[in-house]
């Protein structure tokens, strides 16, 4: 596919004089633009849907959430599983970014790196990729041979594959099972993809691993209960989350949180259920986490 054929590489008619512009005029051509991102990622909503399922399908049978993409697209994929343990409380490894090039990547740009197909297969390979896992791959252009190579290779494994891009009909949407393409337009600044694609993909990859840890049991109502206190700021998030939860006092949700090892669900499930700590504990466990489930057990 020739890249000057792509929208999101094309020239915006309405920046065309951003060097002209004052500065004030220039960040509101900016917001302009940005505010067709949330109307173009509404349109994949079925799509985005679709791949929730998929992701916590994948997680309840013990797989894991793969993303991969080169630049931008790989960086966003590495922040985005970055963010789930803290937030989750789910083991790292349980969901993983590549980027094209390696670690290194993340900070300075490995020519050549994404223009490799057989790289994106040899990073599944390395992580010992099974049919149980899920693999997104992520490019604003749609045409990245290294997440083309690895979404080819998942394919023949038996994994899911989600496609991310910015271009309608794009190659990595064709060797997908869900393709999500949110068609932003030409960016403000000429195939500037970490813009409007960079915003679409953001949007779209928290909806993915938000919606599938919802539906794998580490939310309740809209409350992160499966955050891991590991530093002061989350301490006192969780005991608000408990007080939030229960209608305790943050000093009442501080002592049931110092029974159960500042673990906010067993302390919910004590406060809601009577059960004493270890009981709540093994509650939890005989629904798999799903504290919804455990409050609703009367037995």
């Amino acid at each position: 596919m020739n890249l000057g054929a792509l929208v999101s590489e094309s020239r915006n008619p309405e920046t065309m004089d951003l060097d002209a512009l004052t500065t004030l005029e220039m960040v509101t051509r900016f917001n302009q633009q940005d505010e067709r991102v949330a109307a173009a990622v509404r349109l994949t909503l079925p799509e985005v849907a679709k791949a929730v399922d998929a992701a916590a399908a994948a997680l309840k049978s013990g797989g894991r959430i793969i993303y991969m993409g080169a630049g931008t697209s790989g960086r966003l994929g590495v922040l985005d599983a970055s963010e789930c343990p803290p937030t989750f409380g789910v083991p790292h490894g349980l969901v993983i970014g590549l980027i094209a090039g390696g670690p290194s990547a993340l900070l300075k740009a490995v020519e050549g790196a994404e223009d490799s197909p057989e790289l994106g297969e040899t990073d599944l390979k390395n992580l010992n990729l099974t049919e149980n896992d899920i693999v997104i791959g992520l490019a604003a252009s749609g045409r990245t041979p290294y997440v083309i190579g690895g979404l080819k290779y998942a394919r023949l494994l038996g994994c899911c594959t989600v496609a991310i891009s910015c271009n309608p009909d794009s190659p990595i949407a064709q060797v997908a099972d869900i393709a999500i393409s949110p068609v932003v337009g030409p960016e403000a600044l000429t195939g500037s993809t970490r813009l409007k694609s960079g915003t679409a993909q953001k949007l779209v990859l928290n909806m993915i691993s938000t919606g599938a840890m919802v539906r794998f049991g580490k939310v309740w109502q809209n409350l992160m209960v499966d955050v891991k206190a590991t530093n002061v700021k989350l301490v006192d998030r969780t005991c608000r989350i408990v007080t939030e939860a229960t209608g305790l006092s943050y000093e009442a949700a501080k002592a049931l949180l110092e029974q159960t090892g500042y673990e906010a669900k067993p302390a919910i499930l004590m406060a809601l259920s009577g059960l004493n700590a270890p009981a709540a504990k093994d509650r939890l466990a005989l629904h798999n986490g799903f504290l919804r489930e455990a409050l609703n057990d009367k037995t």
